[in-house]
């Protein structure tokens, strides 16, 4: 048995997505280093984000309520390492801490579960569609722009209850998520990218670590998942060339072949009546740049009229 301190604590929501992730950490550190289960604990933090759930997260303060907590527990030392999902990350982390490590990412993809019917083109005429994000909002406007979208806040399980309760014909939920708590079976449709791209970051789980830790990052070191790593690296980089917030409807995927990389983005207003996408391709040496890039070419392309409008409306 374990005795003593634990080799590292883990800090992370309580959700169960969020336990989820946290253990497979856990998991796979064990796997790594031939250590006992009981010598990681796993410490679970209220966030206000996972408190407040009467409200859009652009009305309380952005991504950012999903990590502060955990990221004061771990900037202080009471915990090593923090699990998260990387696309509620947001660009700028606080000083002294640093996203050090990215697990395999699962399906980007996104879910519909829909009770009225099963495919998103098939809801009848002017059907409810519940969603916390502004990007599945204004992507679902945009091919839809009958449908009735509907603010849906809360965890997996909240907002399937929501669902259950008849709130809303349809939501919609990332695939990787449903898959981590074992519910890929609800789905009655997978959204394809071209169509519905994803979120940045969508899919893949990331490992927060104080800057210099040495200790923690060679044991994290095994469990990094460089291909993941460069994506989101580019990923990443688009978003933060377009201030990318909670008030912003922002799709962007990037996909890895050898040394080449693909990435795809787009920017929508919030109604999803225009939006612009921008393609780049490269080396993945060079990921942040494209991702970068990328951005600097969507800002060209709307034009600052475009982003002023639905950033500060």
């Amino acid at each position: 048995m374990q005795t003593g301190l634990p080799l590292l604590r883990i800090g992370t929501r309580g959700s169960p997505l969020a336990l989820a992730q946290a253990h497979e950490v856990r998991d796979r550190l064990v796997a790594a280093h031939g250590i006992l289960p009981d010598a990681v604990e796993i410490v679970v933090i209220s966030t206000q984000g996972d408190r407040v759930l009467d409200r859009p997260l652009a009305e309380i303060g952005g991504k950012g309520l999903f990590t502060a907590e955990i990221e004061a527990q771990l900037a202080d030392g009471r915990i090593d390492l923090a699990v998260h999902s990387s696309k509620d990350m947001p660009t700028q982390l606080p000083q002294g801490l640093d996203l050090s490590c990215f697990l395999p990412r699962a399906d980007p993809r996104d879910a519909v579960i829909g009770r009225a019917a099963p495919r998103l083109t098939d809801l009848p005429h002017g059907a409810t569609v519940g969603s916390s994000s502004l990007r599945r909002q204004a992507l679902i406007r945009r091919l839809r722009p009958d449908l009735n979208v509907i603010g849906f806040r809360g965890n997996v399980q909240t907002r399937l209850r929501k669902l259950d309760e008849g709130l809303a014909h349809a939501t919609l939920l990332a695939c990787a998520g449903l898959n981590r708590l074992g519910m890929a079976g609800i789905a009655t449709e997978i959204l394809s990218p071209d169509d519905f791209p994803p979120a940045p970051g969508q899919g893949a789980i990331c490992i927060e670590t104080r800057s210099g830790d040495a200790r923690v990052l060679a044991l994290l070191e095994p469990l990094n998942h460089a291909p993941t790593a460069q994506a989101l690296a580019c990923e990443r980089a688009f978003l933060a060339a377009l201030d990318g917030s909670c008030r912003t409807p922002i799709a962007g995927h990037a996909t890895i072949e050898g040394d080449d990389l693909a990435f795809s983005g787009m920017v929508l207003t919030p109604d999803g009546a225009r939006s612009h996408a921008v393609s780049i391709t490269g080396k993945v040496a060079d990921a942040a740049t494209l991702g970068a890039t990328a951005g600097a070419r969507i800002r060209a392309l709307a034009g600052a009229d475009f982003f002023a409008e639905w950033t500060t409306g």
